[in-house]
């Protein structure tokens, strides 16, 4: 039987919570403001599957959420994303991953619009 990937958001200024975690995942192109990378415990930072600086300037300047979806679902299909997806599969096929982000929402974020990418 197939087990079903587990992918959690969390906020990356949240504390770890090592029984349920797995594989910490920070899924920001920029490092957290103020956040030690001692105390983050992050495990990975694949920053070919986050958001570009363009990307997310336009969305801050206004852009809407759904063409913010678009463009980002775009870049994830570029060769770099793509092979960086294959590896974070194989990383959810092992166990529990965490997909973390700065942002107040991660639910309505980036991060799970890639977590709906990995899954699938």
């Amino acid at each position: 039987m197939k087990r079903e990937p587990v992918i959690r958001l969390r906020r990356v200024y949240d504390p770890p919570e090592p029984g349920a975690d797995g594989v910490r995942i920070l899924v920001d192109r920029l490092w957290p403001r103020g956040l030690a990378k001692a105390v983050a415990g992050v495990d990975q930072w694949p920053k070919a599957v986050t958001p570009s600086t363009e990307l997310r300037k336009w969305f801050h300047d206004g852009g809407s959420a759904e063409e913010f979806r678009e463009r980002y679902e775009a870049e994830l299909a570029e060769p770099g994303a793509v092979a960086e997806l294959a590896r974070l599969r194989g990383l959810i096929g092992s166990g529990p991953v965490t997909l973390l982000t700065a942002v107040k929402d991660p639910a309505s974020s980036h991060a799970a619009v890639l977590a709906e990418h990995l899954s699938g």
